[in-house]
This record gives C-alpha cells, sequence and structure tokens, in this order.
C-alpha cells in the first residue's frame, strides 16, 4: 500500500501537507474517527507543526477533519446521513458540470469518458482498480467542464467517495453495473443528450447512495 504520510521531497507548504493529508484520508491510511497527533504526524512528514497546522486547518474548512474541543483534531467519520449530503454536493456540481460540457466540444469530452470506461471493463475483476477508475471518470467529467470553482469544490467530495468506498467496499463492488451506469453517461455526453446526461447522472448519483448505505 502507498503511504502519503512520509518526508515530503520538496520544500513544505501548507498546501503540500493538506493535500498529503486528504490523499491519505481519501486512500484508508487515515482513517475515519483516527485523531492526529502533531507530534507524530510532523516527524513523519519531516515538517515543523506552524505550517503543519495550517494544513490541518485547510482540513477542517473543507469538513475532512473536525476539531473535538479538549480532545484534538480527528477524521470526519462518514455516517449514512454524510453520505447521502455527499451525494447531494457532488450531484449538484457535476451536473452542473455536464451542462457546461455540453456547451463546448461535447463530443471530445464523449470519447475522453468512453476511454475511462474502457479502462474499467478492462479492471473487472479488480474492485479496488474499478473503484479508482470509477473515481478518475467523474474527476475527469468535471475537468472537462474547464471550471477551476467547480474542480476545487469537487476535490472535497472526490476525497469523501474514497473514504466511503474504503470504509464501506463489500457493499460496492459490482463493477459490470458500475461499468454499465459510467458508459451510458459518456455516450449521452458524446451524443449531445443533455437531458439524458442529466438524468442519467440523477440516477447514478442515487444508485452509489443506496449501495454505500445498504449496510
Amino acid at each position: 500500500m502507498t503511504s502519503y504520510i512520509e518526508p515530503l521531497a520538496q520544500e513544505s507548504t501548507p498546501s503540500i501537507i493538506a493535500d498529503k493529508l486528504r490523499k491519505a484520508i481519501g486512500h484508508g491510511e487515515l482513517k475515519p474517527g483516527t485523531q492526529l497527533g502533531e507530534a507524530d504526524l510532523a516527524r513523519k512528514l519531516g515538517v515543523s507543526r506552524g505550517p503543519l497546522r495550517e494544513g490541518m486547518q485547510r482540513l477542517t474548512q473543507e469538513g475532512l477533519l473536525v476539531a473535538i474541543r479538549n480532545r484534538g483534531l480527528f477524521v470526519v467519520d462518514m455516517t449514512a446521513d454524510d453520505v447521502q449530503d455527499m451525494y447531494l454536493a457532488r450531484e449538484a456540481i457535476e451536473r452542473a458540470a455536464a451542462r457546461k460540457i455540453m456547451l463546448g466540444d461535447h463530443k471530445a469530452a464523449g470519447e475522453q469518458l468512453l476511454t475511462i470506461v474502457h479502462d474499467m471493463a478492462a479492471a473487472e475483476g479488480d474492485p479496488a482498480a474499478v473503484g479508482e477508475i470509477d473515481i478518475a471518470f467523474h474527476e475527469r467529467l468535471v475537468e472537462l467542464a474547464g471550471s477551476p470553482r467547480l474542480s476545487r469544490m469537487h476535490r472535497t467530495y472526490i476525497t469523501e467517495t474514497r473514504m466511503c468506498i474504503h470504509a464501506l467496499e463489500e457493499t460496492y463492488t459490482t463493477s459490470e453495473v458500475r461499468v454499465g451506469e459510467h458508459q451510458r453517461l459518456a455516450e449521452a455526453i458524446l451524443n449531445g443528450d443533455g437531458l439524458h446526461a442529466d438524468d442519467l447522472l440523477v440516477a447514478h448519483m442515487d444508485d452509489a447512495i443506496a449501495r454505500l448505505t445498504s449496510r
């Protein structure tokens, strides 16, 4: 397993530290409910506590860390309500991104997304790989909209999505269903069918919520 909590290879800044911690949270190295110890993290990252505190403060503002009075900082837990709320926010961002894509070269965008779907199909049988490609599809969808603000907001929710998949992966491993859902969405974008793409995105998010909360 790749470790994200390791000495930084370049000059440390709060943004680099925040990115390292974000990846560690998203990939399950720092699990939901884990308490973050400043001294230990500063030692592992090879940084001083000042930039580390600033980096952790950024993640607190994003909602990935929570400060509990007289106890410290913890990685947020993802309850069923949190999963539903997170997907509500993701749905709004991705639907907005899809609408903007339709105003531009939707054919090129659809072709790029179909390439990712083909990679997902090729990875069937490896749930972890399918999960990462699934996430890559949605990251690319938002990137194709060319909106820095949508991409910035989306980043936090993608980290929370990874947290959900790692915590509840036994309910989210039906890869053939996921491949079909993504293929239909990519094809709708390719064909410029904005209404159908919007309907598919809503259904896709609803399906994800059902899979991730059916325990």
